[in-house]
């Protein structure tokens, strides 16, 4: 098979159709949340990894073999409206999955998972995509056992299936579904990489939203005094922080890298693995700022410094790794980040939850000028670089 990069695919806006299938996984995230929230003990944090790996790898899926196969085809529009239209019912079962609701949960995410495979393969116009979609069916085809066992076990020993099950789903989806004497090499796709980056782009924006969501719902619930406006206005803060972290020249680092580099398919791949642990940052920190924003004024707790300071100090890390792989810089200023915010979290674990969050934004608003500037310079040395 020859390793000549493929051309480029033609580049297509994201549609309205792609956008109405994110609504779907921003009740997911919700979910999501609420579930780590009724159960925060270190099984509750598990579960919700678990279920997080489901939703987000059906997202992921569903999203890059509609950019594969060409969204604008009759085809691609109708499995990502029965691949929403499934996922509503697997995620309205998001609370209920380890408890009596099992099959309700796995019988969709087992459906969407063979339905889009079969139906990618049919509608594959090349040899290479219908390998690709073979090799997503064999590790598919592995996990499955594992789904429909923990279904029918009972709660406790639910987890450990459920867990090995997705181990195999993201392991596959990190490593590109490989098999054994059967090498792919992406650069041979043809593929709309600035599609999927928006893709991508426009789903972490979700997961911010979701966030600012959760931070409104606890501060309608709380008592409207001076703390509680505190607390939600430095959950604020510390949200735009992230969303700078990214978008105030990181963005443009991404979109110049994937000008640049003969294999934009694994840079997207890349982008893609990553989100998982964004997703889980972001939960985490939701979850973080609703007890904060509850009891502004009460007592520290190993929990709460956890959530508020652990989820962007992963978000940070997951992120340098990615900067580190796919553009050789501004990783050592997010790791600077998170180191500085797991040392504050250790000290604010006897802190009021409002001590923590303006801590919090203290460290994020350093972080993120610093960052606002390494991107830049990075951005620059990339496009001064000689094509590889």
């Amino acid at each position: 098979m020859s390793s000549a990069p493929a051309s480029p695919a033609p580049r297509r806006e994201v549609s309205p159709l792609e956008l109405f299938f994110d609504l779907a996984f921003v009740f997911a995230v919700s979910q999501l949340s609420h579930h780590l929230l009724e159960n925060l003990t270190a099984r509750g944090a598990a579960e919700t990894a678990v279920l997080l790996a489901a939703v987000f790898g059906t997202w992921a899926f569903t999203s890059y073999e509609a950019t594969l196969l060409d969204v604008e085809r009759i085809v691609t529009r109708w499995m990502i409206v029965v691949v929403m239209d499934l996922g509503l019912f697997m995620n309205a079962e998001i609370p209920n999955a380890f408890g009596d609701h099992a099959p309700a949960f796995v019988v969709p995410l087992l459906v969407i998972q063979f339905l889009a495979v079969t139906v990618t393969s049919a509608a594959a116009r090349t040899g290479i995509q219908r390998e690709h979609f073979r090799r997503a069916l064999v590790w598919i085809s592995c996990s499955a056992p594992l789904w429909i066992v923990g279904a029918a076990v009972g709660p406790e020993p639910r987890l450990r299936w459920w867990a090995a099950a997705a181990l195999v789903d993201v392991t596959g989806t990190w490593l590109a579904h490989p098999l054994p004497g059967r090498p792919l090499r992406s650069r041979e796709f043809v593929f709309d990489g600035g599609h999927m980056l928006e893709r991508l782009r426009l789903f972490f924006i979700i997961l911010l939203g979701e966030t600012v969501l959760t931070a409104g719902r606890a501060m309608s619930d709380a008592p409207v005094d001076a703390p509680s406006v505190l607390a939600t206005a430095g959950v604020f803060v510390a949200l735009v922080c992230l969303w700078a972290a990214y978008f105030g020249g990181g963005e443009d680092v991404v979109r110049t890298v994937l000008a640049t580099t003969p294999d934009p398919v694994r840079a997207l791949r890349l982008g893609v693995n990553s989100v998982y642990l964004v997703m889980a940052a972001l939960v985490a920190l939701a979850v973080g700022s609703e007890l904060a924003i509850a009891h502004p004024t009460g007592h520290g707790s190993t929990t709460i410094a956890l959530l508020l300071f652990g989820g962007p100090a992963l978000y940070l890390v997951t992120t340098a790794w990615y900067f580190r792989t796919t553009a050789g810089g501004a990783w050592t200023e997010r790791l600077a980040g998170a180191a500085v915010l797991v040392v504050v979290g250790v000290a604010a674990v006897r802190l009021p939850p409002l001590a923590s969050v303006v801590l919090l934004d203290v460290v994020l608003l350093t972080t993120a000028a610093v960052l606002v500037r390494a991107h830049r310079g990075l951005t620059r040395s990339l496009r001064k670089a000689p094509p590889v």
